[in-house]
């Protein structure tokens, strides 16, 4: 598993996008099978502590249906059970997670659909495929494209799924990114604090002139741009905003030599501001030797218990080498 994942990975990187199959408008009704992963650390079962986060529990999700897989980001309401998700084909998932107690135990209500642009055609008809990125506000969803780097803006409280996306206008710098490294974390700034309502947009390994990671701030008066300082040639897969206003950064790594990895960087709120270059410690660190795949999304939510639970979906690649993960940790702050 440790080299099919690692040379899978890096196939992927070099690849190009695989057309999706065609999918109806109107959602259909899918079934996920579930397989429990009962640690994350693989040679210490009992385990639980990983720098700042603790182990919850975690699935392996496959299913019959051909075009689930790829999922590049997701994002969980409130209590942590509705989730919308999408696929680099371009195809949402919505669905809610299932929990008996603390962990999750399955996926229940799930259906897909593909996503649409502003003609009501699915966007894969005029070759936009990698969707890899996702941010909701209140009734609004974003969702940015890779490759032909564009942000596609959905009334989804209205119409969910059936919704047409509404292409945003280019902040400059945007269309130069590189075709496999384009927008990978979109995240809406919380009402009340700096940034509020202000979209994030953070590339995947777009760079600088000084080798750091390309960000945007769009609204407002005008946009900007902004940097994350790249260190130990780490990626950017995905990001999202804690209750606290801080900033969670999902980074992935693959190298011939030295493996493949995932961290996650926590990043000031009141550094984001438009000419910085933004950096901040790695909170949890994880190779092969533990539960890990192509993780490309995460999310967050207060539980009940007034835990904030940090939510990880892994993207397949639709390889038989992979597999789809979806983990829970607790923040340990």
């Amino acid at each position: 598993m440790v080299v099919a994942f690692a040379i899978s990975s890096f196939a992927h990187a070099q690849s190009v996008s695989v057309p999706a199959s065609p999918l109806p408008k109107s959602p259909v009704s899918i079934e996920i099978d579930s397989r429990p992963i009962p640690a994350f650390d693989t040679s210490d079962r009992s385990r639980v502590r990983f720098g700042s986060l603790q182990y919850r529990s975690g699935l392996v999700l496959t299913s019959k249906y051909r075009d689930f897989g790829g999922l590049s980001g997701l994002r969980l309401d409130t209590k942590g059970e509705g989730f919308i998700a999408i696929s680099d084909k371009g195809n949402w998932f919505t669905g809610r997670i299932v929990y008996s107690g603390q962990a999750m135990t399955g996926l229940a209500d799930v259906e897909a659909a593909p996503i649409l642009g502003a003609d009501g055609r699915p966007i894969t008809a005029r070759g936009w495929y990698d969707s890899e990125s996702i941010a909701v506000d209140g009734p609004t969803v974003y969702i940015g494209l890779e490759r032909v780097h564009q942000i596609l803006k959905f009334d989804f409280g209205h119409d969910g799924v059936r919704a047409r996306g509404e292409v945003l206008p280019q902040p400059p710098g945007m269309r130069k990114l590189p075709s496999n490294g384009g927008l990978k974390a979109l995240v809406v700034g919380r009402k009340g604090m700096a940034l509020a309502g202000t979209l994030i947009a953070i590339s995947e390994r777009g760079l600088d002139p000084a080798g750091n990671i390309m960000a945007w701030l769009i609204g407002g008066k005008a946009p900007a741009q902004f940097s994350v300082r790249r260190t130990d040639a780490y990626d950017i897969s995905d990001a999202v905003q804690l209750p606290s206003g801080d900033v969670l950064l999902l980074e992935r790594k693959f190298s011939l030599l030295g493996g493949a990895g995932i961290r996650i960087r926590r990043i000031a709120l009141a550094g984001i501001v438009p000419g910085a270059t933004v950096d901040g410690p790695s909170i949890f660190d994880a190779d092969l030797g533990f539960e890990i795949d192509n993780f490309e999304g995460i999310d967050a939510h207060v539980a009940a218990d007034g835990d904030i639970v940090l939510t990880l979906v892994s993207d397949d690649n639709f390889s038989m080498l992979q597999r789809t993960l979806l983990m829970q940790f607790t923040l340990v702050e």
